[in-house]
């Protein structure tokens, strides 16, 4: 028996568009905030998964969610103030 295999990863896997764009780089660096913002909020979620939460608990993630929205915001603006190339003078 003879084992056909594809070498198209092999061929593949270190080929130059398998790595991030430089501009693609930057919109993740502008977005690491929000990122950021989202672990924490999850992190405080998964802490209640196997318990009742606690007050300090709830405070923990009203806290996390504040700073999401506030992370949102602050990333909407940031991006609605970037000017787009090609755009209308």
């Amino acid at each position: 028996m003879e084992h056909i295999v594809t070498v198209q990863d092999a061929v593949t896997a270190f080929a130059d568009f398998m790595e991030p764009t430089d501009a693609e780089l930057d919109a993740i660096e502008q977005e690491m905030p929000l990122i950021l913002a989202d672990v924490d909020l999850l992190d405080a979620q998964i802490i209640t998964l196997d318990r009742t939460p606690s007050e300090l608990d709830a405070r923990r993630i009203r806290r996390a969610r504040r700073r999401v929205l506030a992370e949102r915001a602050a990333l909407a603006n940031r991006t609605a103030t970037v000017s787009l190339p090609g755009g209308a003078a």
